[in-house]
């Protein structure tokens, strides 16, 4: 037996319960790993509350770091006693041991730790496919990027800046603007005391953003549209606030035949060898210090839904992982 967080409801953080699961032997191509750390995201929020559906009773959670214990028929990306992390493949992230497909898994490099390994990967890598392939942000770009004081908005001021590009970064408190700064962002905007549209206005002299980064969703949806040059890219990647409403997509025209797309990092990564080269790319800037993995809330696993009541309520600064 096994300690882990399931729900066989959907709902608020009260639906989570603590309760002991048996592990089977791993699989045909799955791994068995004892985790030593756990990723927490956004995304966990969007199972819990039925947004993202999921057979139930069911678990949470796409990331982790640990050590594999055993390995199935036909494995070969890993072997026992490997270090591993991974973001992807089943919920079922918040627990001490569990089996993963092996597709997923990839070896942690002996100067990553467990716990920047848990909390990196998800964000991580999500950032790499936001800056080099979704958008190919360049040196002297000028782009908008929400949320700039969350574990994804975090890295990505880092990422940027080593890239040579100017960041305009929204947040929602003046403790989060320090962060942001600290974490590379050029300029940063509370967007409860200012209109980031006419901010973002100033700050380019009226030249607006080629592409904004949006995971708030509903409260940011229409305002990162006027960010935008004609024919420019909005990214909506996360709905923090709320989904977005239904629009006519005559506001893409009306605003100079503006692009939009909802990306996923699933969908960029379904590929094992995407999967290897966005990993390699976020290992490479994680141990070369260009890109540092601020880790800001740690919780004991038991505690998942003190976790995702603060991460609802927008306390949470960087990432946060749970500790079995």
């Amino acid at each position: 037996m096994t300690k882990a967080i399931q729900f066989s409801r959907t709902g608020g953080p009260e639906v989570l319960e603590y309760v002991d699961i048996e592990i089977k032997a791993p699989g045909p191509g799955e791994a068995q790993v004892r985790q030593q750390a756990i990723g927490v995201n956004f995304i966990d929020v969007y199972f819990r509350t039925g947004l993202y559906p999921q057979p139930l009773p069911g678990g949470l959670g796409k990331e982790g770091a640990g050590v594999v214990e055993a390995i199935g028929e036909g494995v070969t990306e890993v072997a026992v006693g490997d270090r591993v992390a991974y973001a992807g493949g089943p919920t079922g992230a918040y627990a001490q041991v569990r089996n993963v497909p092996a597709a997923v898994l990839l070896r942690l490099p002996d100067e990553i730790s467990f716990e920047t390994g848990a909390a990196m990967m998800l964000q991580g890598m999500t950032v790499q496919y936001l800056l080099n392939r979704t958008y190919k942000v360049k040196p002297g770009d000028t782009i908008l990027f929400h949320a700039a004081a969350g574990g994804v908005g975090l890295i990505a001021c880092q990422w940027a800046k080593a890239i040579g590009a100017t960041l305009i970064g929204t947040v929602g408190s003046e403790e989060k603007a320090a962060l942001a700064k600290a974490a590379g962002a050029a300029h940063v905007i509370n967007y409860n005391t200012e209109n980031f549209t006419e901010r973002v206005r100033e700050i380019t002299n009226g030249e607006m953003v080629p592409v904004v980064y949006d995971s708030i969703g509903k409260d940011t949806f229409i305002g990162s549209l006027d960010c935008l040059q004609p024919l420019g890219l909005m990214v909506s990647f996360g709905s923090a606030s709320g989904p977005v409403p239904p629009f006519s997509l005559a506001e893409l025209a009306s605003r100079g035949s503006l692009f939009i797309t909802r990306p996923s990092l699933f969908s960029y990564c379904a590929k094992r060898v995407d999967l290897e080269a966005l990993a390699a790319d976020l290992f490479q800037m994680v141990a070369s210090g260009k890109v540092k993995i601020d880790i800001n809330q740690r919780y004991a696993l038991a505690d998942a839904a003190r976790c995702h009541i603060e991460l609802e309520a927008r306390k949470t600064t960087g990432s946060s992982i749970l500790l079995p």
